[in-house]
């Protein structure tokens, strides 16, 4: 009898077992996002050929990457800083055959223009 009123009540009480429902929210701080797009765009340029423009200090970057913003308006262009100076890039070609084309173009407007090879990563072993 004692098992019998033992079952029903055990079978009563899982009947009534549900899951929980549950929501969960992450608070992070708003700087990590900047973080990760920084670390982006550092890495952005590896496996593409690239047009270096021109160099100098910050003011002359800038300036420069205004000017080439106008003259070539479609094309991804940035500055990167390389100690010691400010460098503008120009482009992010996936073949080499491209990025000739490119840059001969980019060569009638800014003479002192150079092609960049693609950046190869060392793997860590």
């Amino acid at each position: 009898m004692k098992t019998a009123v033992f079952t029903v009540i055990l079978l009563g009480l899982a009947s009534q077992v549900s899951a929980q429902d549950g929501q969960v929210t992450i608070q992070q701080d708003p700087k990590i996002n900047e973080l990760v797009k920084l670390y982006t765009k550092a890495n952005a340029n590896t496996g593409f050929y690239q047009i270096q423009v021109g160099f100098g200090n910050y003011q002359k970057a800038q300036d420069l990457l205004n000017q080439v913003e106008v003259d070539f308006p479609d094309w991804y262009s940035k500055i990167e800083f390389e100690s010691p100076t400010y460098r503008v890039r120009l482009g992010r070609f996936k073949t080499k055959l491209e990025a000739e084309r490119k840059y001969l173009e980019v060569r009638k407007k800014y003479p002192d223009a150079m092609l960049l090879k693609p950046e190869e990563r060392a793997t860590k072993s």
